[in-house]
């Protein structure tokens, strides 16, 4: 009964794994965040399947792609994600789909490269990130994080 009302049907779960898997995963939202942020791509790579899928500006399907997309992104942009309102379904003992809300700060120029903070107007952009996860050897894995807009500022996005 409480794995039904955890909105898991099926599966050989207890409540409390299935608590833990939810965290595992929304943890991946935290942990891609911080990581674009403070530029650690290797770290944000890693946290993706070997076949993962990054849909944001542009697609990239396996991690050594996001790698490289990602080692584009210019020194000068500075962003902070925030992430909130993170929902996980298990689907099965090794598959759960998410869905997490985004709203994005931004600034790009040479400006972001000091230490000091920068001056920003409102979010560049407002939006979803719709998640599938597997689970892994290493753990629970992006499987998909595709991005939605919902808002868009065209000076900053």
């Amino acid at each position: 009964m409480a794995a039904e009302r955890l909105g898991y049907y099926g599966g050989r779960m207890s409540a409390i794994e299935l608590l833990l898997v939810r965290e595992e995963c929304r943890s991946l939202s935290v942990a891609y965040a911080r990581a674009l942020d403070f530029r650690d791509y290797d770290a944000l790579a890693n946290l993706f399947t070997d076949d993962g899928i990054l849909d944001t500006v542009r697609q990239a399907e396996g991690r050594e792609a996001i790698r490289a997309s990602l080692g584009e992104r210019s020194d000068e942009i500075r962003t902070r994600h925030v992430i909130t309102n993170m929902v996980v379904e298990v689907m099965d003992d090794d598959v759960a789909r998410g869905l997490s809300y985004l709203c994005l700060y931004r600034h790009q120029g040479s400006e972001s490269l000091l230490p000091e903070a920068v001056g920003f107007a409102a979010p560049a952009a407002v939006g979803h990130y719709e998640d599938g996860f597997r689970r892994t050897d290493a753990g629970w894995r992006f499987t998909l994080r595709k991005l939605h807009l919902a808002f868009r500022n065209p000076d900053l996005f």
